[in-house]
């Protein structure tokens, strides 16, 4: 198909698919002619992936071609892959140390309570990991505000989260193929992040009508 058709079926402007491409987050198309070039079934299927992590996951340009790399990597293992593909997909919160390179004794007792986190549910992560640092700035921040009592339900978290990441690579597992193993990963992580999220709104919603009454429901 022609650039104008691709446009078409995706509803991309075709501007937009040539700034893709020239990001190199779309494969070049095969050259019919100096000035044309046709596109196929994989080029509507990775712009249809590319919008949904730009406009549905909230993921920069940049981030995303992060994230294309891992998908196309096939010279990894495939737990690796894995990995590499959703380190790229977690935000960022800054750093959780202090002044000067040192933790402050909030990040400190949050460092604390990930690690105690980590070793009581069992998990196999490494401490370094970006997902856990992510969560000691987070605890360590939750403290600075007076609300370090959230970490009271912060098993209940873990115990939810751990549902949930059990239910992605349920999911994922049915994908014999490479290449929808490792999308359905990537997609599953930052729209499943965005599925969740509106999911938990609506469940907070319904409890504190619940706990508050009707009038919470218009909040």
């Amino acid at each position: 198909m022609r650039i104008g058709e691709l446009s078409r079926r995706t509803g991309v402007p075709v501007p937009t698919i040539k700034y893709y491409l020239r990001e190199g987050l779309l494969p070049a198309g095969e050259l019919t002619s100096p000035n044309q070039a046709s596109y196929g079934d994989a080029h509507e299927r990775r712009l249809r992936l590319v919008r949904a992590l730009l406009e549905v996951g909230g993921l920069s340009v940049a981030a995303i071609g992060e994230v294309l790399v891992a998908v196309d990597d096939k010279e990894q293992p495939v737990h690796k892959l894995l990995g590499t593909a959703t380190r790229c997909l977690v935000p960022g919160y800054g750093e959780a140390s202090g002044s000067e390179g040192a933790e402050d004794a909030e990040t400190v007792l949050a460092r604390e309570r990930v690690t105690r986190l980590v070793a009581s549910r069992g998990w196999h992560i490494d401490p370094g990991n970006k997902a856990v640092e992510a969560l000691v700035a987070a605890l360590a921040s939750l403290d600075r505000v007076g609300q370090g009592g959230f970490v009271d339900v912060l098993d209940d978290y873990a115990e939810a989260a751990e549902r949930v990441g059990r239910a992605d690579l349920d999911y994922t597992a049915g994908r014999v193929a490479r290449e929808d193993l490792v999308e359905a990963v990537v997609v599953g992580t930052v729209l499943g992040d965005a599925v969740f999220a509106a999911l938990r709104r609506m469940a907070q919603v319904d409890a504190s009508v619940r706990t508050f009454g009707e009038e919470a429901s218009r909040a």
